[in-house]
């Protein structure tokens, strides 16, 4: 039976599909915070206490909130949806799902992310992905968030790539330190894409770019290019692209070209597999 023929696309989040960090756009507005002096103040806390500045910011939401409004997962879902997308992400997920139909190769998307899992899952894009890796809260029995369930920085993420190449999706899943042969992978790391636009994405970009997958580097055409070329110069990435994702942006032909790649090279491996079990056949009869 032909293997299924897999193509992970998995992104970062804030200032990949979202113009600034998804926490800035109403909720630390809403405890009365400036942004710049709260991400300021997380910094801080870190430094001094040798702290993740992921836990440091999530201390700081829910300390911020004391007093002001109870932090529950619906809470964090409604200003999730309030969370500005870049051009044509609404529509992107479901216009790459029809083209790759359409090719013989079946699409998964996932979400690999430093920010809030909660907020992510408030968008409206959040039923196109098959998993969503961020940060999370535990709630008490009161639906309250009282502390933090995961924390993803820039070096675990890699851990994420593993599982989605492996199929142990589940977090819990120790299956993920087993060994696999190759051939046994769900999805082998050539048919995995990343998408991000900084340093903090280098770790899962390089894995990815080593084990002859693809990753793209995208950027806001409003500011500079700075982050974007410094993965280039350090070669990190294997192509770049505004953070556009309308229909016919250069993003999206990209998408397409890497689609096309991924069922050419499917075709060829078969091909060779037909061709060798042919030759078997020959030898044995």
């Amino acid at each position: 039976m032909e293997k299924e023929n897999i193509l992970a696309i998995c992104y970062d989040f804030d200032r990949t599909l979202t113009p600034c960090e998804m926490q800035a756009q109403g909720y630390i507005q809403q405890i009365n915070e400036n942004v710049d002096e709260f991400w300021k103040t997380a910094t801080e806390l870190a430094i001094k206490n040798q702290m993740d500045p992921n836990l440091s910011y999530m201390y700081l939401m829910l300390n911020g909130a004391k007093g002001k409004f109870q932090v529950k997962k619906d809470c964090l879902m409604e200003f999730g949806a309030k969370v500005s997308l870049y051009p044509g992400v609404d529509t992107w997920f479901k216009r790459l799902n029809t083209y790759a139909q359409k090719k013989r190769v079946k699409l998964e998307h996932y979400i690999i992310s430093s920010g809030l899992k909660e907020m992510i899952e408030g968008t409206n894009i959040s039923k196109y992905f098959t998993a969503i890796y961020a940060n999370s809260f535990l709630y008490d029995h009161n639906g309250a968030a009282v502390w933090p369930a995961q924390n993803i920085n820039f070096t675990n993420k890699t851990q994420f790539l593993f599982r989605i190449s492996k199929g142990t999706l589940d977090v819990n899943d120790n299956d993920v330190n087993r060994y696999y042969p190759k051939e046994t992978l769900r999805i082998p790391f050539t048919n995995m894409v990343y998408i991000g636009d900084s340093q903090t994405d280098i770790p899962c970009m390089k894995l990815v770019t080593s084990m002859g997958g693809h990753a793209i580097g995208v950027y806001d055409p409003k500011f500079n290019k700075r982050r974007v070329y410094e993965l280039i110069a350090d070669k990190r990435i294997n192509y770049y692209a505004t953070a556009n994702y309308e229909k016919g942006s250069d993003l999206e032909k990209l998408l397409f070209e890497i689609i096309d790649y991924t069922k050419s090279k499917h075709l060829l491996n078969v091909r060779h597999l037909d061709n060798l079990e042919e030759a078997q056949n020959l030898y044995t009869g």
